[in-house]
């Protein structure tokens, strides 16, 4: 029986006749679950996340080492990379998040817009494992007019990013947004630590076998992300099912929402009038973007310090398989602790990882601890804070207030990537400065982390707290 049949049971009997020995459920909205259903509806969405995370994992790589064999700059790297992506979410990402929320179906409020969007996610990955072979043929046919064969690579490999971006960012809200409204609350950072296991895992059999093969395979690797991507997501949309909604949101009642001008009222009142969350969305956006100068240029750091490629892909699968091992136990500190304050801690910690990089990572030993020790830390604190968001933010509303924290992540990130590029290429590519760039925001996050406990406990702290609205 599928987790939407299970889920249909538990939601219509969660009760049980006399004398019958009681089971334990789990609820969440109109849906409730027996054991039986919550393994099934775990299986199901993290078969989905394999899916999502070995695409995830393989694609960007794949798409770095491209760029760094066609020759394009750092800041043309941070501009793709670090730019392009919250661009599209600081754009579309409120707008399919305000819909999302208010949008009722059969078939649910996330999931129609998943199965849209995966065609479109396809669409790029296949476009890249053409663009080397299509920019060449570009180039002959442009002939005197053409700006160069790998220029012409180049453009083609950033048209068919952007498709893939753009499918991926709306894709990786609303999936946050559909494990908010089918899992429990008691169990998410267990969820969520089976969810980190698995992205490692992703991770570790990628580096493994097929970092080394990417600069001369990527096209077979492009197109099998792309087919597992494609069959392991959409079988997962339609074994998962969403529970019932109520035909209007309570935060929505006497306000007009009839128009573009009146929702966009309606979303920046609701999401910024409260400086509660003002603090929340910076905190988190400038600690989220700690771990990103160094995941940004990793592989052109490694190729400075003449780090072999195989050597890299060892290093990401040791920090992967140590991941893995803390992941499960993350999960349930989460749950028993509270991931805001796990945050501060691993903020703290990942504060003097970077500090120790910038000082000592100038050949490819120190570089291979430095990359370890960055990964193990930035992990842990992905892992740890994976459910915050479910936690301190309107359930009702979690995607249209998590999209607003992207606005205000988006407009660091957008800022960022390309002044970090830039100033990498200023800096005769000296990348020791990646980590000091982590340290720097690290420490500004921990700052804000700090400020944000003190309120969250004037709002009931972890065992009494209300999203305030």
């Amino acid at each position: 029986m599928d987790s939407r049949k299970i889920a249909e049971v538990a939601a219509v009997a969660p009760g049980r006749t006399p004398g019958e020995t009681p089971h334990r459920t789990w609820s969440v909205g109109t849906l409730t679950y027996t054991i039986t259903g919550l393994v099934v509806l775990f299986c199901w969405l993290l078969w989905g996340d394999f899916a999502w995370a070995l695409k995830d994992r393989a694609i960007p790589p794949i798409v770095q080492t491209l760029l760094n064999k066609f020759g394009a700059s750092d800041m043309t790297a941070g501009l793709l990379f670090g730019s392009l992506p919250p661009a599209l979410g600081l754009i579309l990402g409120p707008i399919v998040a305000f819909k999302s929320d208010r949008y009722r179906s059969r078939w649910g409020r996330r999931i129609p817009f998943l199965v849209v969007l995966t065609p479109i996610a396809l669409l790029g990955i296949v476009g890249m494992a053409f663009s080397p072979t299509l920019g060449v043929q570009l180039d002959k046919w442009l002939g005197p007019h053409s700006w160069g064969p790998d220029t012409c690579i180049l453009v083609l490999l950033g048209l068919c990013w952007m498709f893939f971006e753009f499918a991926t960012v709306l894709s990786n809200g609303l999936y946050t947004a559909l494990i908010n409204d089918v899992v429990p609350l008691a169990v998410m950072g267990r969820f969520y630590g089976l969810f980190r296991a698995l992205s490692l895992i992703a991770a570790m059999i990628f580096f493994h076998w097929g970092f080394e093969k990417a600069a001369t395979g990527y096209v077979w690797i492009f197109l099998g992300m792309g087919a597992l991507y494609g069959i392991g997501f959409l079988s997962m949309c339609l074994n998962v099912k969403e529970g019932e909604y109520p035909a209007r949101l309570p935060m929505d009642a006497g306000r007009n929402l009839h128009g573009t001008f009146q929702a966009v009222k309606t979303y920046f009142q609701e999401c910024f009038g409260n400086t509660y969350y003002w603090w929340y969305f910076c905190a988190t956006a400038v600690a989220g973007m700690a771990t990103g100068p160094v995941n940004l240029y990793s592989i052109f750091y490694a190729t400075s310090v003449h780090m072999a490629p195989g050597t890299y892909g060892n290093c990401l699968t040791l920090t992967y398989a140590v991941s893995l091992i803390l992941a499960w136990p993350l999960g349930w500190l989460a749950d028993n602790v509270h991931p805001l304050r796990i945050g501060i801690v691993v903020l703290f910690l990942y504060a003097l990882v970077t500090l120790w990089g910038g000082i000592f990572a100038n050949d490819s030993q120190m570089f291979a601890i430095a990359l370890v020790a960055h990964g193990v830390v930035a992990g842990t604190w992905a892992t740890a804070m994976a459910s915050l968001g479910q936690r301190m933010l309107p359930k009702a509303e979690f995607a249209q207030f998590a999209s607003a924290g992207g606005i205000i992540g988006s407009v660091a990130w957008i800022t960022l990537a390309p002044v970090s590029g830039y100033f990498l290429d200023r800096l005769n590519h000296d990348y020791r400065y990646t980590f000091f760039m982590g340290f720097t925001l690290s420490v500004l996050g921990l700052i804000g982390f700090i400020i944000v406990h003190a309120k969250f406990m004037a709002q009931g702290g972890p065992k009494n707290y209300v999203a305030p609205e």
